[in-house]
């Protein structure tokens, strides 16, 4: 959006952004399966190459030729690369975890993160309860033993998982899947989630307890929650110096949710009897001591390592990319979970609505700082606040060079002052929308599908104005007959004349390039 000065007079040209521009070409650069391409291809229109193991030099040297990325583990999309994909508008992640992408350098840029939460849930989770077993029977150590031609049946005396105390740390999609496997085993589920409610992980069997509460009940613990800076070394010195002795630990979620050093503290001294690790710190890890340690089983990152996975992960991360480019739907959202259901068809004209009313406000206020409240009424728009807040914030920003849109526009909006809110009056019988800001309220609705300004003010319009095309606005008396002079001479025709108060607008066929004979006229043009 740009406002300049046309001989006294101020024009306002916005150029109209979609949710997302038109994706016609994705990188993979991670190995996947063949039908993320396929899908991609053949549902999606969408140019396709297939580069995996591109070095970090050469994928920021590429990328800045395609629309979207689609990574696995391995690829580390970081805020370089971000900046290099000038095209980039989606980011797809085939699988769980986005620890290896930049979160917040792709909102910033306004780049969607997406995952594929469900892909690969069943195999982490069958994977868990492999170790799980394992741990009680020292089922590899056992085999390798043999391997060596050894018969140690003393060495390797087990211990039955029947009765055991099994505490999951993390109560998502996995750790639900863990604890239902496990139950069958006849083993005690217990867990913690400071988000899912314990009603909800009541309803498959796990009753939730406090950190401090869990830590000396469990004869296992498994993790699975995301790394982030609360979780890390979540299991430390403190947390092992509370558990039973020889407890047994497993992680198939991220390295360095258990604290590598203190587990091997915890293994020498037997505070824990027994630790199985898929993932680590540091992958591949340099320091072997937990590898080599007699009472760890150590996996090479296997959480997803099935074809049935690789599959679903692949073909479900395609899926989502088509539906975003079809505009039908976005899932699997990780920075815009706001945006979900601005997709469907019914809250597009909303979107445009609030992009218009916030053009329109920037236009009448061009200092326009502090809080901007967006106010919903009717029961259609009673969860609509979030992402309407993002189109208002399209609307008043007017920088091109910055890359804006329902991502990125309320970051961008903060950034210089202008702090956009929203709430919901009612269900009111009238479906409408209210812009406020700097003394001034803007009331929109939709005639069909089509967005309108019914009020300016305290001022209603007799009839909505059209918020498409162009339009002239005036505050003060305008003179119809000049007006229609300029427009024939401009080759534009005057399509409706508006009055509400103080305010006068009209719409027109064409912009014009000259206003001076207008007064002080602004354009808009939508």
């Amino acid at each position: 959006m740009r406002v300049w000065d046309v001989t006294g007079s101020l024009s306002l040209r916005i150029r109209r952004r979609r949710i997302m521009s038109d994706i016609t070409r994705v990188l993979i650069s991670d190995s996947l399966a063949s039908a993320c391409a396929h899908i991609l291809r053949s549902q999606g229109g969408i140019e396709v190459t297939e580069s995996p193991g591109l070095s970090p030099q050469d994928l920021l040297s590429q990328i800045k030729d395609y629309d979207g990325l689609i990574v696995r583990s391995a690829t580390k999309v970081t805020a370089d690369v971000l900046t290099a994909g000038s095209r980039l508008k989606v980011v797809g992640r085939a699988g769980t975890g986005v620890d290896n992408v930049d979160v917040d350098a792709a909102t910033k840029n306004g780049i969607i993160v997406m995952n594929t939460p469900t892909g690969n849930s069943i195999s982490a989770a069958e994977l868990t309860c492999g170790l799980i077993l394992s741990l009680s029977r020292q089922i590899p150590q056992a085999a390798s033993s043999m391997n060596q031609g050894k018969w140690d049946r003393k060495k390797y005396m087990g211990s039955e998982l029947y009765g055991k105390t099994l505490g999951i740390l993390g109560l998502g999609r996995i750790g639900k899947e863990v604890a239902i496997r496990m139950q069958s085993f006849q083993m005690k589920t217990i867990g913690y989630d400071p988000i899912i409610p314990p009603e909800v992980t009541a309803e498959f069997g796990v009753q939730q307890f406090s950190l401090e509460e869990i830590w000396g009940q469990c004869d296992y613990i498994t993790v699975h929650t995301p790394l982030l800076p609360s979780t890390t070394g979540l299991i430390n010195d403190a947390a092992f110096a509370k558990c039973k002795r020889g407890v047994q630990v497993i992680n198939c979620a991220r390295g360095g949710i258990i604290d590598e050093a203190a587990l091997l503290r915890a293994l020498e001294s037997g505070q824990c009897g027994g630790a199985g690790l898929d993932v680590f710190t540091e992958e591949p890890p340099r320091d072997r001591a937990l590898i080599d340690h007699p009472l760890v089983i150590s996996l090479p990152h296997l959480g997803a390592s099935t074809h049935e996975a690789q599959n679903r992960c692949g073909e479900e991360i395609a899926l989502q990319i088509v539906d975003v480019v079809k505009e039908r739907a976005l899932m699997g959202a990780v920075n815009a979970p706001a945006l979900t259901k601005a997709f469907a068809p019914e809250t597009k004209p909303w979107i445009k609505l609030g992009e218009a009313l916030g053009r329109l406000l920037r236009c009448l206020l061009p200092k326009v700082n502090g809080e901007i409240q967006v106010t919903t009424t009717g029961g259609a728009l009673k969860n609509y606040g979030s992402f309407l807040c993002s189109a208002v914030a399209i609307g008043i920003l007017q920088d091109e060079d910055k890359k804006v849109n329902l991502v990125n526009s309320c970051i961008f909006a903060k950034e210089i002052g202008i702090q956009v809110t929203s709430r919901h009056s009612g269900d009111s019988a009238e479906t409408r929308l209210e812009v406020s800001g700097g003394g001034l309220t803007l009331v929109g609705g939709l005639s069909g599908d089509l967005p309108g300004l019914i009020q300016i003010g305290p001022s209603r319009f007799r009839s909505p104005v059209s918020l498409e095309g162009t339009l002239l606005l005036w505050t003060e008396e305008t003179n119809l007959p000049k007006l229609v002079e300029v427009l024939a001479a401009a080759g534009s025709q005057l399509q409706s004349f508006h009055v509400s108060g103080g305010y006068n607008v009209a719409e027109v066929s064409a912009p014009l390039s000259d206003l001076s004979s207008l007064g002080s006229c602004q354009q808009i043009s939508l």
